[in-house]
């Protein structure tokens, strides 16, 4: 049954600096953490094991690149004393903060001497050959020598990448750098003594709630208002993508059917110079987006310079120009659709980005829509269900995509603090495709886009291809935000907590060790360090019974009895349809890329990691792992004819 149990947040997720503080003060701190310990799914007081960790993370969030801490000015947090996680703990239960505080004022001090620094090593020759994998899982300097002599690899590794840059020159990449550094100090130099304190106060909670699991966190205004948009998958602008030139915002991408577009008034390298009169040059992007979003309806002037081709000196022209703001829905990070030829037929290509909602839309209508219409246009064969790289997003629409290839019975099962199970189930049984299907996935696919793979292959209903396995999150999170019925952000923030685990219908949980592939087909992030057991604090995998036989034990008896009959008919039982081709299926595919002497060279190059020289050489393919998924679908379709 599609039960909707609040908000349920399956994401991989990752945060961006902050224009403005959150309107915090120390006591809603302490309430917001009380409000998420109460909701978490183990956690439930604030331990010294957890002081140590928010600790640890209140420094990580400060100096994540370890470019300005030394380890002596760190130690006393890095491995506090009994004495010190007491105090932490005592300020926590009575609002007092101020252990935070005084690390925040030695971070001050030491982006003093940073700057000093980066004075002094303007002029020094640079170091060649960096590799960036020596700034992975670093630790702080143990001197002020050695902290310069990191910060010269850094500038070098930097200063490489700026020159393999086509339109950026190599000074203009240092500027930008530059100006980046400086603004994000400011965020912790500048200002009144008020908003210091409050930006300390994000950064508490940021790192406390952090210390609970992976991907428990609070969320900034501004955070929180860019998560809505990666649920919805929408926005309300003028539809334009743009780039921060240092004097100037460039257009360098404008959005179909949004305003931008169908106003035919604004260009590709516009430069937007303010947002309704107020300057946008050297003010921080996010700020600046912050300024030119805002609601449906609502006019927005931009100043614009437009550089006059026709001119003979290319002169520069200064335009004020008004746009009437509107709903800009992000489709080409929803879903895209398309068409291999094969036989007398078609392979259908779906590539779902995440698993999104909205008041108009979501994931699983606009797969039935597009298979709808494919089977009307072609003679449809076989379905790729491509999910590579897709890091969630709603729980119920996870249920819905997976109901789409399967008849009746349960999807999903989570289970929260207090032990109690839930099951979520397909009660349609209305599929919209019940031939061939392989869901193609790599380390990246994640959250709901795991729960639909493994649920599948439960059943029997798809083969799972691609990496070895998939990223390993088997957690569930709710959001204080409801991304449809009401989407306004508190001032104060808001915050996504883990509230339990889910487990496909077999009774496993992805947690840790993701959705096994049955047919293993390298793509390029399958020697990476990507997924859940590389996170900070991941939660362990545990497993349930298994659920094929649905007893509808979770459902009231009122609901049992009126759900039971036309439920139980026509129930999807594990299916052996694709077992008697699987060893074929895979001998062929090892053979294809054994002897593919491209396939060969990519795999040497992602083996090696070699991502710092230069771009990995995909010799003539765009997608290599997507042409093998092709070639796998192809010989099902022939070997499921052939038996017939």
């Amino acid at each position: 049954m599609k039960y909707k149990i609040g908000l349920f947040l399956l994401f991989v997720y990752t945060f961006f600096c902050e224009a403005k503080p959150p309107q915090l003060t120390a006591r809603d701190v302490k309430n917001k953490l009380e409000e998420v310990l109460k909701a978490h799914v183990y956690h439930k007081t604030f331990t010294p094991e957890l002081m140590q960790r928010t600790l640890q993370n209140f420094l990580d969030e400060l100096d994540p690149t370890k470019s300005y801490l030394l380890e002596e000015e760190v130690a006393q947090w890095t491995n506090p004393s009994e004495d010190i996680l007491q105090r932490a703990l005592f300020g926590f239960r009575n609002s007092d903060f101020s252990i935070f505080h005084e690390i925040h004022a030695t971070f001050v001090k030491a982006i003093d001497r940073r700057n000093v620094i980066e004075e002094e090593i303007a002029q020094r020759e640079l170091p060649k050959g960096i590799k960036s994998e020596e700034f992975k899982n670093l630790t702080w300097t143990a001197t002020a020598e050695e902290l310069v002599e990191r910060l010269l690899r850094i500038k070098a590794l930097q200063l490489e990448a700026a020159e393999k840059l086509g339109n950026d020159t190599r000074d203009r990449f240092v500027q930008r750098l530059q100006k980046r550094r400086l603004n994000r100090e400011q965020e912790f130099t500048g200002g009144l003594p008020d908003e210091q304190h409050k930006i300390v106060l994000a950064y508490v909670l940021k790192a406390a709630t952090a210390a609970l699991d992976a991907h428990t966190n609070y969320f900034t205004p501004t955070e929180a208002n860019q998560f809505m948009i990666q649920v919805q998958q929408r926005l309300f602008g003028i539809g334009a993508q743009l780039r921060d030139d240092l004097d100037g915002l460039s257009i360098v991408r404008i959005l179909e059917n949004s305003p931008a577009s169908m106003s035919n008034k604004v260009k590709i390298n516009d430069k937007i110079i303010a947002v309704d009169h107020e300057p946008v040059v050297g003010m921080e992007i996010t700020e600046a987006v912050e300024l030119i979003r805002g609601e449906k309806g609502t006019p927005v002037s931009l100043t614009i310079l437009r550089e006059n081709s026709n001119a003979p000196s290319r002169e520069t022209e200064k335009l004020e120009i008004e746009l009437v703001r509107n709903e800009v829905v992000l489709e080409e990070t929803r879903l895209e659709a398309n068409l291999e030829p094969y036989g007398d037929g078609i392979i259908a290509h779906l590539k779902l980005f995440s698993f999104y909602q909205d008041a108009k839309n979501s994931s699983a209508i606009d797969i039935r829509k597009a298979l709808e219409q494919i089977k009307k246009d072609h003679l449809l064969k076989g379905v790729v269900l491509d999910l590579r790289s897709n890091a969630g997003g709603l729980l119920t629409q996870a249920v819905n995509v997976t109901g789409l290839f399967m008849n009746k019975g349960i999807v999903v099962s989570v289970k929260d603090s207090t032990g109690r199970l839930q099951h979520l189930r397909e009660i349609e049984g209305k599929p919209v495709w019940e031939g061939p299907i392989l869901c193609l996935v790599n380390r990246a696919s994640a959250s709901a886009a795991e729960i639909v793979a493994q649920t599948l292959q439960d059943y029997g209903r798809a083969i799972v291809i691609g990496d070895a396995h998939t990223f390993g999150k088997g957690s569930f999170q709710t959001f204080t935000l409801d991304a449809v019925s009401n989407p306004k952000v508190n001032p104060q923030g808001e915050y996504k907590v883990t509230r339990g685990r889910y487990y496909t219908v077999s009774g496993k949980s992805p947690q840790l060790t993701g959705v096994l592939s049955d047919i293993i087909v390298p793509g390029i992030l399958s020697e990476l360090d990507i997924g859940e057991q590389f996170a900070k604090f991941p939660l362990e995998n545990d497993q349930i019974e298994p659920h094929f036989d649905d007893d509808l034990a979770d459902v009231t008896p009122f609901h049992r009895i009126q759900l039971g009959p036309s439920y139980k008919y026509n129930l999807q039982t594990p299916l052996t349809t694709y077992n008697a081709y699987m060893d074929t299926l895979k001998k062929n595919s090892h053979l294809r890329i054994e002897t593919n002497k491209n396939y060969q060279s990519f795999l040497t190059e992602i083996h090696n990691k070699n991502f710092d020289a230069e771009p990995i050489d995909l010799f003539g393919q765009s997608d290599l792992q997507l042409v093998e998924t092709f070639n796998v679908m192809k010989d099902l379709i022939f070997l499921m004819n052939a038996s017939k």
